[in-house]
């Protein structure tokens, strides 16, 4: 059973940090991409970032290019989101997300990010 587990959300200030990390068991974790996303109170889940099987290739949304970095560790099973620089409209609840054919995508339960001053 594919499981995700996120983690490391919370409240913080405009220009502030938080790393987030997500916790995977019940598949080949190495064998696959890894994706962060994000939803704001009443808007669409956002793609924010990706990151390949080999962690070398890395794609970003516009609104995070420059600030989010996506990495991965493959020996803990365990994909992150580096976050700096936050503004207010980065506060979402943010999941990790793998894509298994064909049983398709695979959620966590998400962590929630606040930031205000």
């Amino acid at each position: 059973q594919v499981q995700l587990l996120e983690s490391g959300g919370g409240s913080v200030q405009p220009g502030g940090s938080l790393e987030l990390s997500c916790a995977t068991s019940g598949f080949t974790f190495r064998a696959y991409g890894l994706r962060w996303f994000r939803q704001a109170p009443r808007l669409e889940r956002e793609l924010v970032a990706f990151i390949d099987d080999e962690g070398v290739n890395t794609v970003y949304s516009d609104s995070v290019r420059g600030r989010f970095t996506i990495s991965r560790d493959d020996a803990k099973a365990t994909v992150y989101l580096q976050m700096h620089n936050l503004t207010p409209e980065d506060t979402a609840t943010y999941f990790c997300n793998v894509y298994i054919a064909p049983w398709g995508h695979h959620y966590g339960q998400g962590t929630q990010v606040i930031v205000s001053s």
